[in-house]
């Protein structure tokens, strides 16, 4: 497995991982299986999305050859940006108002939409979508049981921190695809 696409589904997740914390710091008596469902729900999401962005970005991709090194710039360094935002605000308790199906689904949702958008990176510098897909889906399950059990632990502390961090991850990815693809690197 390269170890880029390991960083990325972790930066992923955080954003999954983040409400997952908020979960735990706000049900201390969750169940394993509903911790489980959480973080399949979310898991799905975020293996389902880069798959739909994926073949939105093929239909162009041709089209946009040449400068596909800076699109993917812009969506992975845009995207770190608002998560580093988001994490500033620091809004989590308030997006899990309870633990049903509907609500976990809009979060994963939610959640995943920028995995829609590294789907069109990934279309763009070719990768093998259906493996991408489930690193990142495999990822975010495993980081979301445990972010389930630290939020218990340490709660909001560590909320925003997650976010954070995949920010970072997404803004780092991002001048690493650029500086490769200008031969810096």
């Amino acid at each position: 497995m390269n170890e880029t696409l390991l960083i990325l589904a972790v930066a992923l997740a955080m954003d999954s991982v983040a409400v997952s914390i908020a979960i735990g710091s706000k049900y201390k008596d969750l169940l394993l299986s509903k911790a489980f469902f959480t973080a399949a729900v979310f898991g799905f999401f975020q293996g389902a999305m880069p798959i739909a962005g994926y073949f939105i970005g093929i239909s162009f991709a041709d089209y946009v050859q040449a400068f596909d090194h800076w699109i993917a710039f812009v969506l992975l360094v845009g995207l770190g940006g608002k998560m580093l935002y988001e994490a500033y605000k620091n809004e989590f308790d308030e997006e899990v108002t309870d633990l049903s199906a509907k609500t976990l689904i809009t979060l994963g949702i939610a959640t995943s939409i920028d995995a829609m958008a590294i789907g069109v990176t990934f279309a763009f510098l070719q990768t093998d979508i259906y493996s991408a897909a489930g690193v990142i889906a495999l990822v975010t399950f495993v980081l979301c049981v445990a972010a389930v059990y630290v939020g218990k632990k340490l709660g909001s502390l560590l909320e925003s921190k997650a976010e954070m961090l995949g920010g970072l991850i997404l803004i780092g990815l991002g001048t690493k695809i650029l500086l490769e693809h200008l031969e810096v690197l």
